[in-house]
C-alpha cells in the first residue's frame, strides 16, 4: 500500500507540474508575441510614426524606438524580479501578462505621425517602454518558474520549454503578420491592416491571465520561503553571478534578435524577397526553431550543457559569414529559407540548455531578481539594439555583410564566460 501511494503522489506531482509548466508556457507564448510583432511590421510603421521624407533615418527611428523597449527590461527584470522573489512567482507573472497587453493594444490604436505629428513617436516609445518593462520580468519569472518545477534529470528539457515558447510567441507574431500581409492589398496593409496584429495580442491576453491565476507556487520557492519568510537583499556575490549571466546571454540574444526579428527586413531590402516572402521564410525558420529547441534541452540533461552551448558559439563565429553571403547571391527564396533554417538549428543548441543553464548558476532564494537582471541588462546593451546597429552598420560601411561582424564578436564573448563555468546538468538546484 505504501509504495502504491508513492506512485498516487508521484503521478499527481507530475499532473500538477505539466500543469503549472503549462500555463508558464501559454502565457509567455501570447507575450512574446505581442512584444516581438513590432518588429515583423517595423518597415510600415517606420512610415506610419515618422517623418518619411529619408527611408533609411525612418527605418532606423523605428528600430531605436525598438531598441528602446529593451531599455526599460533591466528595469522590469529588477523591479518585477524582486517581486517574484519576496511575494512569489505566481504573482510576477499575473503583473507581467497585465502590462504587455496594455503596451500592445495601445500600439494598436494610436494615431499616426500624420494625425498628430510628433506627438505619434513619442507614445509609440512609451508603449514600447511598457512593454519592456513586463518583459524584463516575465522572462526571468517565467524560466524560474519552470525550471523550479522540473524533475532533477529532466531541468533542460523542462527548461526549453520557456525558450520554445519564446520562439512560438516569435512564430505567431511572424505568422500573423505574414497572413494578413499576403491577404490585404498593400494599400489596405499600410492604412489600417497593421493595426489588427497589435491588436489581436489583447483579444488573446484572457486566456494566459485564466491559466496563470490557478497555477501553484514552484517547490523549490516555496522550501526557500519556509526557511526564510523574510528574504533579504541579495549580496555581492549575487552580482558576480548576475555578471555571469550578462556574458552568457550576449550571443544568445543577438542571434535571436538579428537572425529573427531582423531578418525579415533585411531580406526584403538586401535579398530580393517582397514582404510576405521574407515574413513566411522566417516562420519557416522559426517554426524549425521551436520543433529543435526541446530535443536541444533533453540532449543536454544527458550530455550536459556546456558541449551544445560552446557548440553553438562555434558555428556562429565559423558560419555567419558565408551563410549570409549565401542570402544576398541573388537566388530567392529557395536559398534564403534553408539558410534560416540553418541559423534557428543553431540557435537551438544555445535556446535548448540555456534557460536550464543560466538558471542554475543563482541559488532559489535569489534567482529571479538576479537571473532576471543579468539577462536583461545583456538583452538590453546586445539584443534590443541588433536590429538598429545592423542596420547602421549597413548604412555606414555600404556592405550588407556588416552585420556579421557584430554576430561574431558576440559568439566570442560569450564563448570566453561559458568557459568559465562549471557543468550543472547534474547537479541539484542551490
Amino acid at each position: 500500500m505504501a509504495g502504491q501511494g508513492a506512485a498516487v503522489t508521484g503521478v499527481t506531482d507530475n499532473l500538477t507540474a505539466g500543469k503549472a509548466v503549462g500555463a508558464a508556457v501559454v502565457g509567455n507564448v501570447l507575450e512574446w508575441y505581442d512584444f516581438s510583432v513590432y518588429g515583423y511590421l517595423a518597415t510600415i510603421l517606420a512610415r506610419r510614426f515618422f517623418p518619411a521624407d529619408d527611408p533609411t533615418t525612418a527605418l532606423l527611428a523605428t528600430f531605436a524606438a525598438f531598441g528602446i523597449g529593451f531599455v526599460a527590461r533591466p528595469v522590469g527584470g529588477i523591479v518585477i524580479g524582486r517581486m517574484g522573489d519576496t511575494r512569489g512567482r505566481k504573482a510576477a507573472l499575473l503583473l507581467t501578462i497585465f502590462m504587455m497587453a496594455f503596451g500592445t493594444v495601445a500600439i494598436g490604436l494610436l494615431p499616426t505621425y500624420g494625425s498628430i505629428g510628433i506627438l505619434a513617436p513619442v507614445l509609440l516609445v512609451a508603449c514600447r517602454l511598457a512593454q519592456g518593462f513586463a518583459a524584463g520580468g516575465e522572462w526571468g519569472g517565467s524560466t524560474a518558474f519552470i525550471v523550479e518545477w522540473a524533475p532533477r534529470d529532466r531541468r533542460g528539457f523542462f527548461g526549453s520549454f520557456q525558450q520554445a515558447s519564446v520562439a512560438g510567441g516569435l512564430l505567431l507574431g511572424s505568422a500573423v503578420a505574414a497572413t494578413f500581409s499576403t491577404l490585404l492589398p498593400v494599400e489596405a496593409m499600410e492604412a489600417w491592416g497593421w493595426r489588427i496584429p497589435f491588436l489581436l495580442g489583447g483579444l488573446l491576453i484572457p486566456l494566459g491571465v485564466y491559466m496563470r491565476r490557478n497555477i501553484e507556487e514552484t517547490p523549490a520557492y516555496q522550501g526557500v520561503r519556509a526557511e526564510t519568510p523574510r528574504p533579504r537583499a541579495g549580496k555581492s556575490g549575487n552580482w558576480l553571478l548576475a555578471g555571469r549571466a550578462f556574458g552568457f546571454t550576449i550571443l544568445w540574444t543577438v542571434s535571436y534578435y538579428v537572425m529573427l526579428s531582423y531578418m525579415p527586413t533585411f531580406t526584403q531590402a538586401h535579398a530580393g524577397l517582397s514582404r510576405s516572402e521574407a515574413l513566411w521564410s522566417n516562420t519557416v525558420g522559426l517554426v524549425v526553431l521551436v520543433a529543435a529547441v526541446p530535443a536541444m534541452g533533453l540532449l543536454s540533461d544527458r550530455i550536459g550543457r556546456k558541449p551544445l552551448l560552446l557548440g553553438c558559439c562555434l558555428a556562429f563565429a565559423v558560419l555567419t559569414y558565408p551563410l549570409f553571403v549565401l542570402v544576398l547571391s541573388g537566388r530567392g527564396l529557395g536559398t534564403v529559407i534553408p539558410v534560416q533554417i540553418a541559423f534557428a538549428l543553431m540557435i537551438s543548441a544555445f535556446s535548448g540548455p540555456g534557460p536550464a543553464a543560466i538558471s542554475e548558476i543563482f541559488p532559489t532564494a535569489s534567482r529571479s531578481t538576479y537571473m532576471s537582471t543579468g539577462y536583461s541588462l545583456a538583452v538590453a546593451v546586445f539584443g534590443g539594439f541588433a536590429p538598429y546597429i545592423a542596420t547602421w552598420l549597413i548604412a555606414t560601411t555600404g556592405s550588407p555583410l556588416s552585420p556579421t561582424y557584430y554576430v561574431i564578436a558576440s559568439a566570442i564573448l560569450s564563448t570566453l564566460v561559458i568557459l568559465r563555468l562549471r557543468e550543472t546538468a547534474h547537479s541539484d538546484l542551490a
